[in-house]
């Protein structure tokens, strides 16, 4: 297969950070006219009926009996918990400073390989958690002050916590399924979790205003499902630790269409708490570099790193 040109590397690149910048977006418009369970489930109804065309036209690998389980599991932390929090705590935060505290992902995945695998951690990741976590305190003071802190805004970080933890259970499965198959699976077990929202789903989809209903598409058919495509098809080309550096644009453009979509003001300790908390990720993904060549562990954590399901 002929390798695909760099320019058409850069925009399918481009696509997937404009996609998943737009995530918080469009849940805060999508907010306005579905509750948050009903919101999850009506954008990963949309995203499993796109990922099942999918699947009608490339092959995906039927999934071993023994790691059914284990794939409800990867669709409970990567789909129905993480998305549930991440709309629970955007009816308190600004879409701006949820593009960030997404970000945040890979230093929770530092403490999850900490206290649960028991995994070493140098003194270096530590300070990076340190620093990240001070930029996250920064961004919470950004948004309405240290002293009016509403806890329910923190679902944010419990959801950047499941998807942590999401990466960590993958990992041990990433050799067994190919991506494409990985992501399938998880969607769909996402989904089927979240059908505890179904009662009530349709008349809330007839009575949700326009914009709110447009948002739930948009969420389903581009963050939920074109961009984890279009994601898989720049890491066939590219290296993951080369890939990754450009989604450390995805919090800047979603500040950007925050701003210009939903008219939000951007203040400037959020801007200072991004750039904290986006150069302590980057600081831990470099650590591996200056000492050895990256192992496969390095690889998953570097995909863990660039993805931000943020929201994605």
């Amino acid at each position: 297969m002929n390798a695909p040109s760099p320019v058409k590397l850069t925009l399918v690149t481009a696509c997937v950070i404009l996609c998943w910048a737009y995530s918080p977006i469009g849940i805060h418009q999508a907010l306005h006219g579905y509750s948050p369970g009903q919101l999850a489930l009506a954008r990963f109804l949309i995203a499993s009926l796109f990922m099942a065309g999918v699947a009608l036209v490339v092959r995906v690998e039927r999934p071993r009996l023994r790691d059914l389980p284990w794939l409800l599991v990867l669709g409970f932390f990567g789909i129905f918990l993480h998305h549930l929090c991440l709309n629970l705590g955007q009816q308190w935060v600004t879409a701006a400073a949820s593009s960030v505290l997404a970000q945040s992902v890979p230093l929770f995945s530092v403490l999850v390989a900490f206290f649960c695998l028991k995994e070493r951690v140098s003194g270096w990741r530590w300070g990076c958690v340190l620093l990240g976590l001070v930029g996250v305190l920064v961004v919470m003071w950004g948004e309405h002050g240290l002293g009016e802190v509403d806890p329910r805004g923190l679902m944010i970080l419990l959801a950047a916590i499941s998807w942590s933890v999401y990466f960590a259970i993958q990992k041990h499965y990433s050799h067994r399924y190919s991506p494409l198959t990985t992501v399938c699976y998880t969607v769909w077990s996402g989904t089927l979790l979240l059908c505890v929202y179904l009662p009530g789903l349709p008349a809330v989809v007839m009575q949700a205003p326009l914009p709110a209903n447009l948002a739930v598409l948009v969420l389903g058919v581009f963050p939920s499902a074109l961009a984890y495509l279009a994601w898989a098809y720049v890491l066939r080309h590219v290296e993951v630790s080369r890939a990754s550096v450009g989604l450390y644009l995805v919090p800047p453009v979603a500040m950007v269409l925050a701003a210009t979509i939903l008219g939000e003001r951007v203040s400037m300790q959020v801007v200072a708490g991004g750039l904290i908390v986006l150069t302590s990720v980057g600081a831990i993904s470099l650590e591996g570099r200056w000492h050895r060549p990256p192992s496969k562990e390095a690889v998953a954590a570097g995909i863990a790193g660039g993805k931000d399901d943020a929201g994605g």
